[in-house]
Order: structure tokens, then C-alpha cells, then sequence
């Protein structure tokens, strides 16, 4: 059994899984098992990745399924101790396995999160430090749900997830925070390591930063991470905090969505779903650090949508 699964969902990586792959398999820690599943890829993902003889790579070729049942087919094809989720544009540090695999083994953690890289187009990287803190639990120090919702820049206990039927939300889009919320919050102890060990590579033209109707997952996505956290009173201000901070960045960012009117409607639906579960949201304490223009926009469904509509991005 290896120490870590390594789990890389691949779809039209034609361009970017060669640096994936090198980053993983010349790691410092050679106990892997590195799960490549390419989900229906049109272009040479397959016939790179079958260029790699490395023996510790098992790879799979399902039909286009999307993201989260593609990862929940490698959580169920995994046999490692832990697991990590890798994105195919995405790359790793040669020590990353090593260090978060001693930090999970030596205080016993059921997950290790770590801090990461965002790299641009242009080259530019930004460190991205995260909140510190001591080895702890969700219960105990509900902020750690501050950290990054993403799957990635965390290794988890295999058991954890196994045993507790976590799985990515299948058929939407966004489907990362619920998968990593439950998980942290049944993760009886997490840790941190302060150092960068994940690359986050942001593609002008991604999923991430493309606008369509899928923009409404969003919700569906907020009343699943609402529905599951009901009645956990130790979360529910950080799951207030959380529903704000996720419906106002994809209000704003609708300045960049392709129809400007499912960008409208995004809108007046977004707003009137904070005035129902969140009422005295423009009150939040995640407008805080906000500066007085930005906030003043973001918490107005006139100016937001006008702002929209004057600094739409085609």
C-alpha cells in the first residue's frame, strides 16, 4: 500500500499535464500511487500520459463525466494511507508529499493543509499564506474554515473519507467547498504547514474564470454546505461569512459573463436568496476589510448590477 494516493482528474491537458506529472513522480517521497484519470480528453492527454513507464502511475480513461464524479472515482480506486487531489494544470513542489505526509504521521492528523502558489499566464507567481494555526479541530477552531475551500494544497486520511462517505457533488459546477467542508469539520484532528507547496496555475480562459448560466450552480451549492452545517451552532457565523463572501464574488464577477442578461438574472436571484437565508447580510463581517466604494457596491443590487453592466468584460 502506498503512503499517498495521488489523485489528477485530466481533461484536454495536452498542454500542461507533462509539468503535472514531473512534478509528482520526482518527488522526494517515492511511496505514491498516482491515479490519472482522464475524463474523455479529445486532444494528446492520453498519449502523453501513456509516454510515462513509471510503475507507481495507474491510469483509467472513463467517458466526459465532470470533475466530481471523476475524483470520486479515484477516491474509490485509491489505496493509499492518505489521499491528495492534484489538478493536471497544476504542479507541486519536489518536497510537498514528503513534508505533509511526516506532519500527518507525526502528530497523527486527519488532514495536513498547506499554503500555496497562484502562477499566471504572464509568469508572475503570489505566495498565498493562509491563517496559521495550531493542530486542531473545526469544533474547536471553526476558523479553519477560512482556509481555501479547494480539494487541493491538503492531504486527507483515506479512512476519513471512506469511512464517512465523503464524496465531491456530482453534475455542478463549484462542487470543491462542500467536499472540503465536511471533511474538515469530520476530521477529528488538522494540522498546517506554513510553507508553499502547491502551484495554482490561472488560465485567462478557465473554467474558473469563464462566466455561462452554470454561474447558478452557485446556489445550489450554498444551500448544500447550508443544509449540512444546520444546527452546528459553532459554524454558523463562519457559514454566514462564507455564503456572503461566495454570492458577492460571483455578483461582481458577472461583469465578465458572456450573456449580460443571465448576468442580470444571476443577480436578482443571487440577492434575493442573502435577503432570505442571510437577512441582515449587508451587516457581515466579511464586508469588514472591504474598501467604502467596493462595499457600498457589493452590498447593492442596483449598483452592482449597473456596475456589471458598465465595466462588462467580452
Amino acid at each position: 500500500m502506498a503512503d499517498i494516493s495521488i489523485i489528477i482528474p485530466s481533461y484536454n491537458a495536452e498542454k500542461y499535464i507533462n509539468k503535472c506529472l514531473d512534478s509528482v513522480i520526482n518527488q522526494t517521497k517515492k511511496e505514491l500511487e498516482i491515479i490519472v484519470v482522464n475524463d474523455g480528453s479529445t486532444d494528446h492527454t492520453e498519449k502523453i500520459i501513456k509516454e510515462y513507464k513509471d510503475n507507481r502511475i495507474k491510469y483509467y480513461k472513463n467517458s466526459n463525466q465532470g470533475i466530481g464524479k471523476t475524483r470520486n472515482f479515484g477516491i474509490l480506486k485509491s489505496t493509499g494511507k492518505y489521499i491528495m487531489f492534484l489538478d493536471s494544470d497544476d504542479y507541486l513542489e519536489k518536497n510537498a508529499c514528503e513534508l505533509l505526509y511526516e506532519k500527518a504521521e507525526k502528530d497523527k492528523l486527519d488532514i495536513v493543509i498547506c499554503d500555496f502558489y497562484k502562477k499566471y499566464d504572464n509568469g508572475e507567481i503570489e505566495e498565498i499564506h493562509n491563517a496559521n494555526f495550531e493542530n486542531s479541530s473545526l469544533q474547536e477552531n471553526p476558523d479553519i474554515i477560512n482556509e481555501f475551500l479547494s480539494p487541493w494544497a491538503k492531504i486527507y486520511k483515506r479512512e476519513l473519507l471512506i469511512d464517512n462517505k465523503i464524496r465531491f457533488v456530482e453534475n455542478l459546477k463549484y462542487e470543491d467547498a462542500p467536499f472540503v467542508i465536511e471533511a474538515l469539520d469530520k476530521a477529528k484532528t488538522i494540522g498546517k504547514i506554513n510553507e508553499c507547496l502547491n502551484y495554482y496555475v490561472i488560465h485567462t480562459n478557465s473554467e474558473t474564470t469563464i462566466r455561462d448560466r452554470r454561474c447558478f450552480d452557485i446556489l445550489k451549492i450554498i444551500d448544500k454546505i447550508r443544509n449540512y452545517t444546520k444546527g452546528k451552532k459553532y459554524l454558523q457565523e463562519k457559514i454566514d461569512k462564507l455564503t456572503v463572501r461566495m454570492i458577492t464574488n460571483y455578483t461582481i464577477q458577472q461583469r465578465v459573463q458572456e450573456n449580460k442578461k443571465i448576468g442580470m438574472e444571476f443577480i436578482e436571484e443571487a440577492f434575493q436568496y442573502l435577503e432570505k437565508e442571510v437577512p441582515d447580510y449587508k451587516n457581515n463581517k466579511y464586508y469588514e476589510n472591504r474598501g467604502f466604494l467596493r462595499r457600498t457596491i457589493e452590498k447593492n443590487k442596483f449598483l452592482t448590477k449597473l456596475y456589471c453592466k458598465y465595466y462588462h468584460v467580452k
